[in-house]
């Protein structure tokens, strides 16, 4: 039994067992079934993750307890750590969470005192979402068969990303070339030891990947909101006709969704033959599932 808090903190072979393994489900080989109970607990809004989670745990026949955070006893000042040491205490084995607080787990994985569950990391802040950067590598390994040669132009608002942090540090460990684009402002200081940034259209027709992120409106500034144009965005740092047309034959576009259509990418372009957007979203369940056979294993 073990925890999924950072894809990075896992070792290379565990990674590319972890893709091989949703891929293996995904062509129909059978999942380990075990007698779990989970608990997903949301404190921020989420419609894929969530539900992919939800339906990943169906696939594995496990049982769910359904727990609204914002009408539990966390409302009352009950911390984390007591909340999860109650859900133990009554027979839940896994919790899969999301939080807005930057490596919330850090503070649980330090408590003494009676069991936790094993923990899943749905995404913390601005931190990590290593669920979606297996998701994604999933889906380029199944594009590429590979992750060495690759170049990968990583798109957007960087800042406020934990995909963006999940996956850079991830692919340049699996041995793709990683670049960034977007507003300078929105470039972490720390991802110049992932990649260079460099103009969108700089090197623009060698990539192989092109993953763009949405504006996160509910983290950036309120001056920033004030200034922001849609049309200017997508002008400079979106996806356009031009752009599409200009990517390589074989190149493929994704987004971790949601999806700002016309902001991050034209519209008519969110479902163009190059796009894996919803095929990432399918390749979710695989991969979470595969995530929640590992935590229990």
């Amino acid at each position: 039994m073990r925890n999924y808090l950072n894809i990075n903190a896992i070792n290379k072979n565990d990674v590319l067992h972890l893709i091989q393994r949703a891929l293996a489900l995904k062509s129909g080989e059978q999942p380990k079934t075990k007698s779990i109970t989970a608990v997903n607990l949301f404190f921020e809004n989420s419609t894929r993750t969530h539900s992919s989670f939800q339906m990943a745990e169906n696939q594995l026949n496990w049982k769910q307890i359904q727990i609204d955070p914002q009408t539990s006893s966390m409302t009352k000042g009950e911390s984390l750590v007591d909340t999860l040491k109650t859900l133990k205490a009554i027979g839940v084995d896994v919790a899969v969470i999301r939080h807005s607080q930057n490596s919330w787990y850090e503070n649980v994985l330090r408590s003494e005192g009676h069991a936790i569950p094993q923990l899943v990391n749905a995404g913390d802040g601005s931190g990590q979402h290593p669920s979606q950067s297996l998701l994604d590598l999933v889906t380029i390994y199944q594009e590429f068969g590979q992750f060495e040669g690759l170049k990968v132009r990583i798109i957007g608002d960087l800042a406020h990303s934990r995909v963006a942090r999940s996956n850079a540090e991830i692919l340049n460990k699996l041995g793709a070339t990683v670049t960034f684009s977007g507003p300078k402002d929105w470039q972490p200081v720390d991802f110049d030891s992932f990649g260079e940034h460099v103009d969108l259209d700089v090197g623009w027709s060698e990539q192989d990947v092109v993953m763009f992120l949405r504006v996160q409106h509910e983290r950036i500034t309120h001056t920033e909101n004030q200034n922001f144009s849609a049309k200017k965005y997508h002008e400079v740092y979106g996806l356009t006709e031009s752009r599409y047309e200009n990517l390589k034959e074989n190149s493929i576009i994704m987004h971790p969704a949601p999806v700002n259509r016309d902001v991050e990418i034209a519209d008519d372009l969110v479902e163009a033959p190059k796009s894996r957007i919803f095929d990432q979203m399918t390749n979710g369940v695989y991969a979470r599932m595969a995530i929640l056979e590992y935590v229990t294993e």
